[in-house]
């Protein structure tokens, strides 16, 4: 079932080590499938080099493992809500990358400092609050996407234009139209978190790029007359 779907998953998740986004077994990637109301994702606890494409495992948007011989990623509650809420979406990665962590637990949203951060992200990009004690004990992941989604709806965010979050005492979640381009914003997250602290060390003053010119940079590559890249 859905075996192209496993490979592509597969792939994107073996893109974490590459790019230097997790240590040990410390992410996941999923890949949905919205005809048929499923997603695939990383089993839980399978160390990257042990990988297969064949121990993807195959599951529907309330959770539950429909194909595979392993259990799913812990985190696949998150990724189920994220799917069933924004339907744009084709992929979602979670990382504990380093940077991006780092300002995670500070609990703190990275500025938009300059036109790196804008050519992908339409203002800052958000850390939501910590889950309350009673979220986590009851639902922990469940709870986890039911607040990215509510945050982003509160914030009036688009999670086309801001395409990742950070939580706030745990790490960052991004997503994308498909898993590899979920990863490719992940890794867009981390370097953009490396930049915006090294930003702060250098100048603990400074403040966000004029809005004239993250307007410009990131309209320019995603507004209706981009004209970034080689065309539509």
């Amino acid at each position: 079932m859905l075996e192209e779907l496993k490979k592509a998953v597969y792939e994107a998740n073996m893109l974490l080590p590459k790019y230097g986004l997790v240590t040990f077994t410390w992410g996941n990637v999923s890949g949905v499938d919205r005809e048929k109301g499923l997603f695939v994702i990383k089993p839980s606890g399978v160390p990257y080099e042990d990988l297969r494409w064949e121990d993807m495992v195959v599951v529907d948007f309330d959770g539950n493992k429909v194909e595979g011989k392993m259990n799913p990623s812990s985190d696949t509650p998150t990724h189920a809500w994220l799917y069933k809420s924004w339907d744009k979406i084709g992929g979602v990665v979670h990382t504990h990358s380093s940077y991006a962590t780092s300002w995670a637990q500070a609990g703190r949203s990275i500025p938009c400092y300059g036109t790196t951060h804008a050519d992908y992200y339409y203002g800052e990009v958000p850390c939501v609050r910590c889950l309350t004690g009673e979220e986590i004990d009851e639902a922990y992941e469940l709870n986890t996407g039911k607040l990215i989604v509510s945050e982003f709806a509160r914030m009036d965010k688009d999670p086309e234009a801001v395409s990742a979050v950070l939580c706030k005492n745990h790490g960052p979640f991004a997503w994308g139209k498909d898993p590899v381009d979920a990863v490719h914003c992940a890794v867009v997250l981390e370097e953009v978190a490396k930049m915006a602290y090294r930003t702060e060390l250098i100048e603990p003053r400074v403040q966000p790029a004029p809005q004239v010119l993250q307007d410009k940079h990131y309209y320019r590559k995603h507004g209706a007359n981009a004209y970034y890249g080689q065309g539509k």
